[in-house]
Order: structure tokens, then sequence, then C-alpha cells
């Protein structure tokens, strides 16, 4: 047989098929109605393989299914899984409106606000996944020179002297005048 048939995802399938032909079934979840339905044949009393037999489920998920349901109470599936977050969504809320309140504050800021409206410990982390998830993205200040008023009544004047220029007079280049950077910036 060629080697490249068994990467063909045809060739897959046709194998899947015939599996299920012979009674192999490829691996699927029992939905919550199917396993109530089950849960309900073995209190009636019926054996765990003749259900199993019935549905066409193999035995071990039929025995597991009837071990959990009588450990948890419950037939359903576990959903989820993973961490558990360390805020409730009112408290995202929360943390989302403290920013957009003052557009300003930190990360860090706002964590110190929730712990002192909350009681909460939470991460300066946590607070910037919270408040991604609310649409607001840090961004980091440019860093420019701050203008005083002689700069800007400079920077006005010279607009004022411009302002009539033409498309040949912008060809040229200008010298536009530098204003003097404080030293200690």
């Amino acid at each position: 047989m060629d080697s490249c048939c068994f990467k063909s995802k045809f060739y897959r399938k046709d194998l899947i098929d015939e599996l299920k032909i012979f009674g192999m079934s490829s691996r699927h979840h029992i939905d919550d109605f199917m396993r109530g339905r089950i849960i309900g044949k073995i209190e009636e009393g019926r054996k765990i393989t003749d259900v199993a037999r019935e549905f066409d489920i193999a035995h071990g998920v039929v025995s597991r299914l009837w071990k959990s349901f009588k450990t948890t109470g419950m037939c359903s599936r576990w959903h989820g899984g993973g961490r558990v977050r360390s805020t409730t969504p009112a408290e995202d809320r929360y943390i989302v409106l403290s920013a957009k309140r003052n557009r300003r504050t930190t990360a860090q800021q706002v964590e110190n606000q929730f712990l002192a409206a909350s009681g909460k410990q939470i991460s300066r982390k946590t607070v910037a996944r919270r408040l991604r998830g609310g649409g607001l993205y840090a961004r980091r200040p440019v860093v420019c020179v701050p203008l005083t008023r002689q700069h800007r009544t400079a920077r006005l004047q010279w607009c004022r002297e411009h302002h009539n220029w033409t498309e040949q007079d912008w060809a040229y280049p200008v010298l536009i005048p530098f204003f003097k950077v404080p030293a200690d910036f």
C-alpha cells in the first residue's frame, strides 16, 4: 500500500466509517439528555451491562457515569476547568468603570482603589487584563518638550507669517526656528 494514503483525510474518514460498521464508534461525548436516560434506566433496576448494550455504549463509560452520579448526585458533564478567576464579572465592571472615570490612572492605582473598595487583593496584571477585556489598553505617554508661553507665541507668529504661501513657496526648504530645549529636560 502506498505510504501517502495514510496521510490522506479521505483514507482516515473511510477508516472511521469502517470502525463504526464493526461497532467501534469514534469518541464523542454523551449529551445531558442521554445521560439522564441512562441514569434513569439504572435507577429502574436494570444492569449496567444491559443499559450499555441498549445504548450501544461501552460498559466502562456507563459504569463511570453511574459512579459519578452516585457521588455527586448530578449526571451532567463538568463544564469548564482551569484556574478560578480572582474577580467576579461585577468586580470586572467596577475595575473598568473606575479606570474610565479617570483616564490618567495607572493599573497600580486602580489596583489600590479596588483593594480599598472591596478588601480583595489582586495583581496589577489582573487589572491590566480586565481593562483590556473592557476595551481599555495601556499606552505609554510620548516624551515631548513642554512648551512655554513664548514657544506658543513664536509658533503662532510663524504660522501667521506663512499662512498665505503657495505650493512654490513650500517647494523650497524652509528653516523652521527651533526652540531652545531646557537643560534640565
